[in-house]
């Protein structure tokens, strides 16, 4: 069970995705406008956001960067938008999941366990801090830094980091990330890895011709290594 915000203009949909998840034992709180989201997860601290994008009053991508700037809590997109470049962009604003409108109950039940899972598990295991050199990620506080400097990492990117640092001398396939950290097996998406590590790379201050943390493994994947 889990306390669930749902915020979605639509009374319909909302009538019927908030009896389903109270069927499902979740306790449900429900809003219309991001402004009203923002003030409960301040407050009520949920569990998980199932956020669609077409608010009245602001911008579903605008509102969950505002939601990633207070909270860390897991957040589910209702969307429309189908293209990779979407997804892509919904992704690194900081959603954990996403679903493409129309979805079935059973379907955003299955996406919403597997989220769940995955953040109360990391919540109980492991260590407080990974070091890897003068790399240091301390996953509870979601944050990391290099040689004592913060590094502004987006939600993924930070998730793509903290996988690579769990497994250091591990070859990492890009299916594997995307499985694991993304939720997401089909064929197509894994060029979004490629997207992120690159990324990462560059805020890492190295490259994949000059690697320092992150080496490729040509035809296999991606390995975080220490350099020390």
């Amino acid at each position: 069970m889990a306390l669930i915000l749902l915020v979605e203009d639509d009374r319909n949909i909302t009538a019927a995705l908030a009896r389903a998840l109270t069927d499902a034992g979740h306790v449900v709180r429900t809003v219309g406008q991001a402004t009203q989201a923002l003030q409960i997860l301040a407050q009520d601290r949920p569990e998980l956001v199932i956020l669609d994008l077409g608010l009245p009053d602001i911008d579903g991508t605008d509102a969950l960067r505002m939601m990633r700037s207070i909270s860390a809590v897991p957040v589910i997109v209702a969307t429309a938008r189908r293209s990779e470049a979407d997804i892509i962009r919904l992704l690194d604003a900081g959603a954990d999941d996403y679903v493409t409108k129309p979805f079935s109950s059973g379907h955003i039940l299955a996406r919403i366990s597997a989220v769940l899972r995955r953040t109360r598990s990391a919540a109980d295991a492991g260590p407080s801090v990974i070091t890897v050199g003068d790399l240091e990620i301390d996953p509870r506080q979601r944050r990391a830094t290099l040689r004592g400097e913060t590094l502004q990492l987006t939600r993924r990117e930070f998730d793509v980091l903290t996988y690579l640092a769990e497994r250091v001398g591990q070859v990492v396939s890009r299916r594997e990330l995307m499985t694991e950290v993304w939720n997401q097996s089909r064929v197509g998406e894994e060029q979004t890895i490629d997207v992120h590590i690159s990324w990462l790379r560059r805020k890492l201050g190295e490259t994949a011709a000059a690697p320092h943390f992150l080496r490729t493994v040509r035809g296999v994947g991606v390995m975080m290594v220490d350099p020390r």
